[in-house]
């Protein structure tokens, strides 16, 4: 049988592409807030930052967006990756705790359509 280290933290992707963005900023917000993490480590997300906001030597609009997109989520990555793996785990199960979808307000319609000439 496989041993599943990571059984305790099930983080599921709700709410699409945005949403998902936005856990990834408040993992690395956390992330950067917490005194385990190495300062070097921490380099890499402010170096992401102010790459983003200096002058694009690339002209053509949308290949200097598309580099920009790339390189912060490939920022994100590594910071993430060079994190201590608990800490990581701890501030996902944290954010996975903030963002529970209560399925009684989820209300389902039964019906039946009709064309109306």
């Amino acid at each position: 049988m496989t041993d599943k280290k990571n059984s305790d933290i099930i983080v599921t992707q709700q709410g699409g592409v945005i949403k998902n963005i936005m856990n990834q900023m408040k993992l690395i917000f956390r992330l950067m807030g917490d005194s385990r993490v190495s300062i070097l480590a921490k380099i890499i997300p402010v170096g992401t930052i102010a790459y983003l906001f200096s002058p694009d030597p690339i002209m053509f609009p949308i290949i200097g967006a598309v580099d920009d997109v790339a390189l912060l989520a490939l920022g994100s990555y590594i910071f993430t990756e060079l994190c201590p793996p608990e800490v990581v785990k701890e501030h996902l199960k944290a954010l996975a705790g903030n963002t529970t979808v209560d399925s009684s307000t989820d209300d389902v319609v039964d019906a039946e359509t009709t064309d109306v000439n």
